[in-house]
């Protein structure tokens, strides 16, 4: 039974890996294709990106719940596989998109069908031993860096032959990680843990009244909400501030999220599984918030692009937070809820998402562009995040103490 486990988990991995270096392989082309695309600087085209972002996320945010319980009815497998396909179809799509009003509608296909993290979330808890969860949920953390260690890299290299190049990559990866799924990725949820499909559990308020049945998981969304946020002070904008503030390439941007992808993936792959059993899940929480804030006021003041390499590490050592929120939540939720819980979190992070990268684009876009007035600091919205992520502490240690988790 654990030699199956253990496969599962390995296949599982595969799966995102390929997925994320799909997704990654994207990213450094963006703010020089919306730049190009309307004729505007790199802190214009980065308001632009915040709302291709949040185009995204409204879809994801609309349709994860209904992907995650349509997981709990029907299995973890064929919405998995579903999914990818979608991304795949959607890659193809962004290949020949003539216009900015086109990548939206890409995004829009592709918040849609953005349901491959939520279900792996849920295959993971299927297969995994509640005291184990935190660890084999650094999994996806762990994917998700080995992923843009090697997807940000390929693209800023696959970038030199055209813009549009990196998404040819991500289609080919994506539908070959589809197929990879299709023969060899097993189910995972026993039929006896399924339960019937209900639309009033699959619309996105219902799925946030989910948090209402589970006090420790309703004390905890304010904090989970505010690190949401925070953190796209740096996924939003990592790209157009170092290209505005150190004047980076694509390759410049591309390698250096590939280091960010190998620090991930060290810490989420190997450290967690030291970390969170030596100081436990609560501390874990507290010491990775920490981290985070540290990391994003360093990236605020630093001056020299070799700075943005070495605040990384503290930052990414924050890391340790993720997965002990989702352990602690996950262990308040019975096995035929974990599906539903792992939709209602992607509903929230969605829902975040929303707002986040339009906040985070719109604080760089002032400081930054000359043509607002304002006194120019692009690090305004690394700072925003920083301080975020203090009063996301000051929530989380005020919930797990009145629960006493």
């Amino acid at each position: 039974m654990a030699e199956k486990k253990n496969a599962a988990l390995g296949f599982i991995f595969v799966t995102l890996l390929i997925d994320v270096i799909g997704f990654g392989i994207i990213i450094p082309v963006m703010p020089r294709l919306i730049s190009e695309m309307l004729h505007v600087d790199i802190p214009e085209a980065s308001e632009y990106g915040g709302w291709l972002l949040a185009a995204f996320a409204i879809m994801q945010f609309a349709f994860s719940p209904l992907m995650g319980n349509l997981s709990d009815c029907f299995g973890r497998r064929p919405i998995l596989l579903a999914s990818l396909f979608g991304f795949g179809v959607d890659y193809i799509f962004l290949v020949f998109a003539p216009t900015i009003q086109w990548l939206f509608v890409g995004r829009i296909i592709a918040g849609i069908m953005g349901a491959s993290f939520t279900t792996a979330a849920a295959y993971i808890a299927d297969i995994s031993e509640p005291e184990k969860r935190a660890q084999n949920f650094g999994m996806i953390g762990a994917a998700f860096g080995l992923g843009f260690i090697i997807g940000p890299a390929l693209g800023g290299i696959l970038a030199k032959y055209g813009l549009r190049v990196p998404f040819i990559g991500a289609a080919v990866l994506t539908l070959l990680n589809w197929l990879y799924g299709f023969f060899i990725l097993p189910e995972s949820l026993k039929p006896e843990n399924r339960r019937p499909f209900e639309w009033a559990r699959a619309n996105p308020v219902g799925s946030l009244i989910f948090f209402l049945r589970y006090k420790v998981i309703l004390g905890l969304v304010a904090s989970i909400v505010l690190v949401y946020i925070a953190g796209h002070a740096v996924q939003s904008t990592w790209s157009y501030y170092t290209m505005e503030k150190f004047n980076w390439d694509e390759a410049g941007v591309g390698y250096s999220l590939a280091f960010v992808g190998l620090l991930v993936a060290i810490v989420q792959g190997w450290l967690i599984r030291f970390i969170i059993p030596k100081l436990g899940q609560e501390r874990s929480i507290y010491i990775g918030l920490g981290l985070y804030a540290i990391g994003f006021f360093l990236f605020g003041i630093a001056t020299e692009g070799w700075m943005m390499y070495a605040f990384l590490i503290p930052y990414c050592l924050g890391g340790i937070t993720g997965p002990s929120l989702q352990g602690v939540m996950s262990a308040q939720v019975p096995a035929n809820e974990q599906g539903e819980l792992q939709g209602a979190l992607t509903s929230l992070m969605s829902l975040t998402s929303i707002f986040g990268p339009v906040m985070m684009t719109a604080i760089f876009h002032h400081y930054s562009s000359k043509s607002t007035g304002a006194t120019y600091f692009p690090g305004a919205a690394m700072m925003a995040g920083a301080f975020l992520t203090l009063i996301s502490a000051f929530l989380a240690r005020l919930s797990l103490k009145k629960h006493a988790v």
